[in-house]
């Protein structure tokens, strides 16, 4: 996938992680493309290290967006975490 693939990707997964972790959240659009394109690298490495599967296969592929939307789930759980603190 090329680098906007991934950018509109990470977006998209971003918003849904947030849209199923309904809460007030510092920060804006830019934090939430932000998590999603880490969440979409998380998800895709910890497939491959864990399952052993190539989960980032395509754009249009659903192994490839349930990896980023998980992916950005844990970041943004880890995210609240740090920013409750402060």
């Amino acid at each position: 996938m090329g680098i906007l693939a991934w950018i509109l990707l990470g977006l998209l997964a971003g918003i849904i992680a947030k849209m199923l972790m309904p809460g007030k959240d510092p920060g804006g659009i830019i934090v939430t493309t932000l998590i999603g394109i880490a969440g979409a690298l998380l998800g895709g490495w910890l497939g491959k290290v864990i399952f052993h599967v190539d989960s980032v296969d395509g754009f249009f592929e659903i192994s490839t967006w349930i990896a980023a939307i998980v992916g950005s789930l844990v970041l943004l759980s880890v995210f609240r975490l740090f920013a409750r603190r402060r």
